[in-house]
């Protein structure tokens, strides 16, 4: 037997909504199943945002930096609803050679307790500032106008789930974890006593996703020797 040759399988949101009704021993035979599903869809994708991160929403804006300017909106370049900041750089740039020098975050409390706010030079921290809107604030505040462009890794809102011919933005092994989620959100308003076997379903399936998620990178560990001496 031949395979087929395709690697095309994404399910839509209304396909998600009727395997999720199945799971709970149910049918999908209304337009209200069809609305509160969706909506049980989209707070559940508002949960992922806190569970952790997700790499395939990492969007990287680009500011440029204005003279004097510290307070910059995250969003302002693309649009992008910006969650977090994961971390940031400023790029120089100087008769066509440019340099990127990374910038240390600091909390707000560092940042209010900052005696100098109004210093200039080449921005070398930075505070996000979580407002609905968030913003991001350099220290020390630009020296030079159009030589600086603040880069920033940006974690972003995924796209709500709308039209039942809606596709989701996701790499496909999270599939699982999309349906098994939806069942155990819809088994808490119609199908109660299937929750325990639903959420334990959802966080394996969510655990198992995320830990293919993660970022892989060389780690090196090395003893610090400085206090032993050497006989």
């Amino acid at each position: 037997m031949a395979v087929s040759g395709s690697k095309d399988f994404e399910p839509d949101v209304a396909e998600y909504v009727e395997e999720a009704f199945e799971r709970c021993g149910l049918e999908l035979r209304t337009g209200y199943d069809l609305r509160t599903a969706r909506r049980s869809m989209n707070l559940m994708l508002a949960e992922w945002a806190n569970r952790g991160l997700n790499q395939w929403t990492i969007q990287q804006n680009s500011i440029p930096m204005v003279l004097n300017q510290i307070t910059y909106n995250i969003d302002s370049s693309n649009g992008t609803a910006a969650i977090d900041v994961l971390d940031v750089f400023v790029r120089e740039t100087i008769q066509g050679t440019a340099t990127d020098i990374p910038l240390s975050r600091m909390s707000r409390a560092e940042y209010a307790h900052m005696a100098t706010k109004s210093t200039t030079g080449k921005p070398n921290q930075f505070f996000i500032d979580k407002q609905i809107t968030p913003t991001i604030t350099v220290w020390p505040a630009p020296d030079k106008n159009s030589t600086y462009t603040v880069y920033c890794n940006t974690l972003t809102r995924m796209d709500d789930a709308d039209a039942g011919a809606n596709t989701l933005q996701m790499p496909f092994r999270f599939y699982p974890c999309m349906v098994a989620g939806l069942a155990y959100y819809l088994a808490l308003k119609k199908a109660p006593d299937k929750v325990q076997l639903l959420k334990g379903l959802y966080e394996e399936e969510f655990t198992r996703a995320l830990s293919q998620d993660e970022e892989r990178a060389s780690f090196r560990v090395a003893p610090d020797l400085r206090n032993y001496n050497i006989a």
